[in-house]
């Protein structure tokens, strides 16, 4: 797997924004996002931070591609040229 990029909370909401989730609300530094599939409703949470974990933001990346049926690489691909 590739080594994981620094990035902001704004830029994977923007990533998630294009691959169709829709931001429901914003608690604080926290916004959840929701995206209906074919497989049930997704939602999920993402931190508002300037740089996030590197733990997190490979949480939320493979839970992306499971419930985009999208792999993770082209997630980081993706990201990256944003």
């Amino acid at each position: 797997m590739q080594k994981l990029p620094v990035v902001s909370g704004k830029q994977l909401i923007k990533l998630m924004t294009r691959l169709g989730y829709e931001i429901l609300r914003q608690k604080g530094s926290h916004v959840r996002l929701r995206k209906v599939t074919e497989i049930g409703e997704h939602n999920i949470t993402v931190p508002m931070h300037n740089a996030l974990a590197k733990g997190t933001l490979n949480d939320i990346l493979s839970k992306l591609s499971l419930w985009n049926a999208i792999p993770k690489e082209i997630l980081l691909k993706k990201l990256r040229k944003m």
